[in-house]
Parts: C-alpha cells; sequence; structure tokens
C-alpha cells in the first residue's frame, strides 16, 4: 500500500510539474506570436508609406520634367529605382531598393536648386510638401518597424524564452530598416554668388 502511495504521489507531482512546463511554453509561445505578429504588422505600415513615396514621384519627376527636360540620367536612374522598390517582394528586397530610390530622388533634388522658377511652382512645392509629409510617416513607420524587431529579438534571446523559440520555431528576425549611404550625406547646394 505504501509502495503505491509513494507512486502515485510521485505521478501526480510528474503531471503537476508538465502542466505547469506545458503552461509556460504556450504562455510564452503565444507572446512570440504576438511580437512577430507586430513586427508584420509595422512592416505593413512602412510598406504602405514606401508604396505611397512611388506613388508621388512620378508626379514630381514630370514637374521637373518639364523644366530640365536635359537631366534623363537622373530620370533614368529614378524609373529604375522606383520600378525595383515596387517589384521587390521581401522587407530586405524594398529595404535595398528604398536606398536606391533615397540617392536618385537625392539627386532630383540638387537639380531643382539650378531652376529657382521650378522652385516656385506652385504644382511643384504642393508634391514636394506630399513628398515631405510621405517622408515623415516613413521615419516613423520604420522606427516602429526596427522597435517590434528589436522587442522580439530581445524576447525570444531571453532564457527561457530561447528554450521554447528554439522548440517553436522562432528565430532572429535581422530585417532591420537602416538609413542608406546616400541619406547620410548632406545634399550640396550652391547659390549664386550676388551680383555685381
Amino acid at each position: 500500500m505504501k509502495a503505491v502511495a509513494v507512486i502515485l504521489a510521485f505521478l501526480a507531482i510528474l503531471v503537476i510539474v508538465a502542466l505547469l512546463f506545458g503552461g509556460m511554453y504556450v504562455s510564452h509561445r503565444n507572446q512570440m506570436v504576438t511580437l512577430n505578429e507586430a513586427v508584420k504588422s509595422n512592416w505593413a505600415e512602412v510598406d504602405v508609406a514606401l508604396q505611397r513615396r512611388a506613388d508621388l514621384i512620378p508626379n514630381l519627376v514630370a514637374t521637373v520634367q518639364g523644366f530640365a527636360a536635359h537631366e534623363e540620367t537622373v530620370f533614368g536612374d529614378i524609373a529604375k529605382a522606383r520600378s525595383a522598390l515596387l517589384g521587390a517582394q521581401t522587407p530586405q528586397d524594398k529595404i535595398a531598393a528604398n536606398n536606391q530610390l533615397d540617392g536618385a530622388l537625392g539627386r532630383l533634388l540638387l537639380i531643382v536648386e539650378n531652376y529657382p522658377q521650378l522652385k516656385s511652382n506652385e504644382n511643384f512645392l504642393r508634391l514636394q510638401d506630399e513628398l515631405a509629409g510621405t517622408e515623415n510617416r516613413i521615419a516613423v513607420a520604420r522606427k516602429r518597424y526596427n522597435d517590434s524587431i528589436q522587442a522580439y529579438n530581445t524576447y525570444i534571446g531571453l532564457f527561457p524564452n530561447n528554450i521554447f523559440a528554439g522548440w517553436a520555431g522562432f528565430q532572429r528576425n535581422n530585417a532591420y530598416f537602416e538609413a542608406s549611404a546616400a541619406s547620410r550625406e548632406a545634399p550640396k547646394v550652391t547659390f549664386p554668388g550676388p551680383s555685381k
């Protein structure tokens, strides 16, 4: 009788430990799913802002082309970068295409400095304002996206979450959206000297 009681107590302890461990696993896995979905949701917000910018660019280019038709290289670079952005499928591809587009747009805005009449064109000013607003949206969305990746990576890297993450198939996400090299360089703007 005493042996049966010991076996039953041992089995009860095993069941309690299994239930506690199983509950921890389910809880941690659910949190990983939540964090992973936040990353996807925040990427969608970035994607929408990038699409909005891509949609504004043809109008901006058309307006500038009317004043600076001989700047075909820059217009071609913008068209190629925009096509790459629209054709990109993964976050990494979209980030790379966005970096190309940043450089091309920077060169376009330098052209604008050479055409004072363009800077006073109402259509151009409106498009430039819309583009600036879109760039701000991209910056905010990019920060949220990067913050959600950091939260996700931190959570799955902590103990015992790292064990549960391995069992559940969760891996680090290293697709941070970083500023392009072109955006780190200040544009060189030259103003005409004083007239004599």
